[in-house]
C-alpha cells in the first residue's frame, strides 16, 4: 500500500460528533482496545503535522521513496535538512497524551499500541509492544546491504564528516526535516554504509510512495482481529495505509472510536468521534478510568525553544 501525501479529501457521511467522552469510556472500559495513533497526538511535544489546520503539506512537500533512490541531489537535500533536524526530534518528549495510552496499557484496557508516527514517543512514555506502521527516525538502513544501525552513529559520522557545516533549524516539519536554502544543501557531505562501505543509508521509516512491509501490516490485521475495538487518536486517516484497519475493524463489527481535532476519512465507519485536543481528552479518559498518569521524563518537550518561528 504506498502513501501519497495527500492534502485532504471530499468528507461523505460523519460520525456522530460529541466533545463527551461517555462512549469512549464506556467502550474503553470493557477492555481488549487497540490503539491506532496518528500524528495529532505528537504535535503537542512540538513535532507539526501534514494535515492539521497548520499542517506542513500546505507549505512543503516531503521527500518521495522514489525521489530519495533516484537522485543523489535529493538523498543530499534530504540528509542535510534531516541532519539539521534531527537534534530537536532527539529532544522531543512525550506530552500527556502519550503517557495516558500508557496508562491505559499498563492498566489493561489498552492490550496493543499502532502508531503512524515515526518519532518513538509513545515507547518514550512507557507503551510496550508498540507496532511502528511507519518506522522509526531514531534508525538508519543500507539499501544494499539491508544493515540496520542507529540514527544517533549516523548523527556522529555526518559531523564528522562535515566539520564546518552551520545551520540553524528554523522550522522543523514532520519527517524530521527542517527547510535549509540550497545553497547551504550544496555544502553537505553524505557518507556511504559503514558496513559494506558503498551502500545508500535512507532513515528506516516508509516515505510517501512506499509499500509498508507486508509482515508488519499482517502483525496489524492479526491485532485489529484479536480486538474488541479499535480507539484512533490524532489521525486524520486520509492515506490508506492506516484507514484499512479501521475498515477492517468496522467489517467485523467492532466499535470505532476516533478522538482527533477535526474531520477524518473514518468518520463513515466509526461509533463516534470526539472533536478535542488529544492531550486533555485522553488524561480525561486515563482518570475517569483510575489510571494515574507517569511522572513526565525531563521537563518536557524542548522542541519550542530549540526551533525558531
Amino acid at each position: 500500500m504506498r502513501m501519497r501525501p495527500t492534502v485532504s479529501w471530499t468528507p461523505t457521511v460523519s460520525a456522530p460528533r460529541t466533545t463527551d467522552l461517555a462512549e469512549v469510556v464506556r467502550v474503553v472500559g470493557g477492555r481488549g482496545v487497540v490503539v491506532l495513533s496518528g500524528a495529532g497526538l505528537s504535535t503537542e511535544s512540538g513535532i507539526p503535522d501534514y494535515r492539521g489546520a497548520g499542517g506542513t503539506l500546505r507549505r512543503h512537500s516531503p521527500m518521495t521513496y522514489q525521489e530519495f533512490v533516484g537522485s543523489e541531489a535529493a538523498r543530499q537535500r534530504y540528509w542535510a535538512r534531516s541532519h539539521v533536524g534531527w537534534p530537536v526530534v532527539a529532544q522531543a518528549r512525550p506530552n500527556v497524551g502519550h503517557r495516558a495510552v500508557a496508562a491505559l496499557q499498563r492498566d489493561g484496557y489498552v492490550f496493543g499500541v499502532i502508531t503512524q508516527n515515526v518519532d518513538g514517543l509513545h515507547q518514550a512514555a512507557g507503551a510496550t509492544a508498540v507496532i511502528e506502521l511507519h518506522g522509526s527516525l531514531s534508525r538508519v538502513v543500507c539499501l544494499e546491504c539491508g544493515q540496520l544501525s542507529s540514527r544517533r552513529f549516523l548523527d556522529r559520522r555526518l559531523r564528522e564528516a562535515n566539520p564546518t557545516f552551520r545551520a540553524e533549524a528554523t522550522r522543523l516539519n514532520p519527517d524530521g526535516d527542517v527547510d535549509l536554502p540550497e545553497g547551504v544543501v550544496r555544502e553537505f557531505r553524505t557518507v556511504p554504509c559503514h558496513a559494506c562501505g558503498t551502500g545508500v543509508l535512507k532513515p528506516d521509516v516508509v516515505f510517501f510512495g512506499e509499500n509498508v512491509p507486508r509482515p508488519r501490516v499482517e502483525e496489524c490485521y492479526r491485532l485489529v482481529d484479536d480486538a474488541k475495538a479499535l480507539l484512533v487518536l490524532g489521525s486524520s486517516l486520509a492515506v490508506m495505509s492506516g484507514l484499512r484497519f479501521v475498515r477492517h475493524a468496522a467489517k467485523a463489527g467492532k466499535p470505532v472510536l476516533i478522538v482527533n481535532k477535526g474531520e477524518t476519512r473514518g468518520d463513515p465507519h466509526a461509533l463516534v468521534r470526539v472533536d478535542r485536543t488529544l492531550g486533555p481528552a485522553l488524561a480525561e479518559l486515563a482518570d475517569r478510568l483510575g489510571c494515574p498518569l507517569s511522572e513526565p521524563a525531563g521537563n518536557g518537550s524542548r522542541i519550542q525553544r530549540a526551533v525558531r518561528g
